[in-house]
């Protein structure tokens, strides 16, 4: 698996790219460009990762239960290995937990399945179920549903959380949700707020005109809330 990493000190950011994307795609949005002063500055350093989407959510040929055991792998190999090469480079305790469309559910989903991990969770134009078919964005388990898709499915498994240990690592961090007014995951994301509100979460959600869902978009959002 590859990454690229940008600048050398602060807190870490570790990027999830959209969907199928590639290590190298925050750097061809202009994202690292539009962050460079707080980078450079030692305020952010940036941990791009790859995607296995073609392997997990999108391998359509494969068995929805392979597909989230593909993605429980992905998870696996950020927590062990891409984890503990953060810490390596970098002491600082913060780590934010970041993406943009389909990354922002990869960014959320592990956000809040292992809060102790995360300081900040910076979720952009995201979608936070994917048994959910809305447009032309279909159900990406095709109707199968188990325990794993359960608990990674945030506005599932968000309602029925008890563990205080847990509530409260997320009570404790910083959320930020950001939606086109237009998106057609506008609701979803409005769910996933009312589910945090209920469960006394600290949350902020931003609405943006059109759809924004794209880098013009997605640039700005990170200057302002990165």
């Amino acid at each position: 698996m590859e990454l690229l990493i940008f600048g050398h000190a602060g807190a870490k950011v570790l990027v999830f790219p959209t969907r199928g994307g590639r290590f190298y795609e925050y750097e061809n949005m202009r994202m690292t460009e539009i962050l460079r002063p707080k980078i450079e500055a030692g305020l952010l350093q940036i941990y791009c990762l790859d995607s296995l989407d073609a392997e997990s959510f999108y391998c359509f040929w494969a068995h929805p239960s392979g597909r989230i055991n593909r993605h429980l792998q992905y998870e696996d190999y950020i927590i062990h290995e891409v984890f503990p090469l953060m810490h390596s480079k970098n002491p600082d305790p913060c780590v934010i937990a970041h993406g943009c469309s389909l990354g922002a559910f990869h960014a959320a989903n592990i956000a809040f399945r292992h809060p102790h991990l995360f300081k900040k969770l910076a979720a952009f134009s995201g979608r936070y179920d994917l048994t959910l078919s809305v447009e032309h964005f279909r159900d990406l388990f095709d109707g199968y549903y188990s325990e794993q898709v359960y608990y990674n499915t945030p506005t599932h498994f968000l309602p029925d959380l008890g563990r205080e240990d847990h509530l409260g690592a997320l009570q404790n961090m910083d959320i930020v949700l950001t939606i086109g007014k237009e998106d057609p995951f506008r609701g979803n994301n409005e769910a996933l707020s009312g589910i945090l509100q209920g469960k006394d979460i600290r949350h902020q959600i931003h609405y943006w005109d059109d759809r924004a869902h794209r880098g013009y978009y997605w640039r700005r959002m990170a200057d302002i809330y990165l």
